[in-house]
């Protein structure tokens, strides 16, 4: 099964929270705090490779959860940062924000691309000692990993798109000037998925798509070409064959115009690309028939071209004609990553701060998902580390919203599994 855009959530690993830790040695007093930081969380890095052509093992997988970093430890020891999360994908897939729509990588070239960072360590308490604090005993929480909901579309990379109505000899034409050996027969949507074939010339190559047969109304989402449109998108130039023949009961002119409007319907790019004509079946032609054609398509500025595909008679002259325009053309298109615009970035950035306060029966319960870390290396018995805990609550506005909700002195204030009584 041909699959070419699938959503799946991605996560980067947390990074390992800090360590509460002291010196503890023979004949070394007063060892002080010597709990060391967290390791870096997995990256999620997606790599191109060129073994797969589809992105149906998406189907059945669509979480991809990476692990988290190591936490510190005692004398000072860093936690072990975790390994990347590599996700292999076929070369052309786009990786986007399911959200936004915004483009996070293009994954065309052999580099890995890290798509999701994962968070960085937290702080052992061998940082917080200072000449007033000399027995910190709290530690910093890991920062958490980035995580989307992406949606990954493959847009096939090759040099040359073929387009043309059902049964016009794409396919033909693609088995015979490369190695692809496509499902070849007398009937309609013989093709129903992309085929790629490489085409050499001397020292010369370069990629051919069969695109599945467009139909009327094919950029609305009729038949099966507009799930295949997005192929022609890189395509630095477009292959139109035409049946000039007639023989499905069409006017070879109508076919042209068609086809051309459902390319233009779906993308004016790709309707600027550079194209030429083949006329294909021109056994089964009239030379009526063929100067007829001939004469409409170049009237129009455009190189037309006879073959008979089935004969492999013509298709020479279109490969050679092919191969000298691509050594004009700009190479296949890229994609650029889109960086996030600044109210996304400030969404995001308040998104690791917020929080919910609701009241019941005198209670305050807090539900901040970024307390949870915090809350777990935080020592709630120790007066320094309390300290830092209030100081989280009022810089976070937690404190400014209980205030504003009326919160009054020995109130309690439920966090999770932590209370307190309000002092002002």
């Amino acid at each position: 099964m041909f699959v070419d855009i699938v959503n799946i959530y991605i996560k980067a690993g947390n990074g390992g929270n800090g360590a509460v830790s002291f010196h503890r040695e023979k004949y070394v007093a007063a060892g002080g705090p010597d709990g060391g930081n967290g390791g870096k969380g997995s990256d999620i890095v997606f790599v191109a490779d060129d073994n797969l052509s589809t992105l149906i093992d998406f189907r059945y997988k669509k979480k991809y959860i990476a692990p988290d970093g190591e936490k510190g430890g005692a004398n000072r020891k860093t936690g072990k940062s975790a390994e990347p999360t590599v996700i292999r994908v076929p070369r052309g897939t786009l990786v986007k924000d399911a959200d936004t729509g915004r483009i996070l990588a293009d994954i065309s070239d052999d580099e890995p691309v890290v798509v999701a960072k994962g968070g960085n360590g937290g702080k052992g308490n061998m940082n917080f000692a200072t000449a007033t604090r000399q027995i910190p005993k709290f530690a910093k929480p890991g920062y958490p990993g980035e995580e989307y909901n992406v949606t990954l579309e493959l847009k096939l990379l090759a040099d040359v798109g073929l387009v043309g109505f059902p049964n016009v000899g794409k396919s033909t034409f693609i088995s015979v000037v490369s190695a692809a050996k496509p499902k070849i027969a007398n009937y309609h949507f013989t093709t129903i998925t992309p085929v790629l074939g490489v085409v050499s010339l001397g020292e010369k190559s370069f990629v051919v798509a069969d695109i599945p047969g467009l139909i009327e109304g094919a950029s609305g989402g009729a038949g099966l070409g507009h799930e295949f449109l997005r192929h022609v998108e890189r395509c630095r130039m477009i292959v139109h064959v035409v049946d000039v023949s007639g023989t499905e009961g069409r006017d070879p002119q109508e076919d042209f115009e068609k086809i051309n409007f459902e390319l233009k319907n779906f993308s004016e790019d790709i309707a600027s690309r550079p194209q030429i004509v083949v006329m294909n079946k021109v056994d089964l032609a009239s030379e009526e028939q063929v100067e007829s054609f001939r004469k409409f398509i170049e009237d129009k500025g455009l190189p037309c071209f006879s073959c008979c595909a089935a004969a492999a008679r013509g298709t020479d002259d279109v490969i050679k004609y092919i191969a000298a325009m691509l050594d004009k053309l700009p190479p296949v298109k890229r994609y650029e990553i889109e960086p996030l615009t600044q109210v996304e970035l400030d969404e995001k950035e308040l998104k690791k701060k917020r929080f919910t306060i609701t009241k019941e029966d005198g209670i305050y319960i807090v539900e901040a998902p970024f307390l949870v870390p915090i809350l777990q290396t935080v020592n709630m018995d120790d007066y320094e580390s309390l300290q830092y805990f209030q100081r989280v609550l009022r810089f976070s506005g937690i404190i400014d919203k209980l205030e504003e909700m009326g919160i009054q002195e020995n109130d309690t204030v439920s966090i999770y599994d932590f209370e307190f009584d309000y002092m002002r």
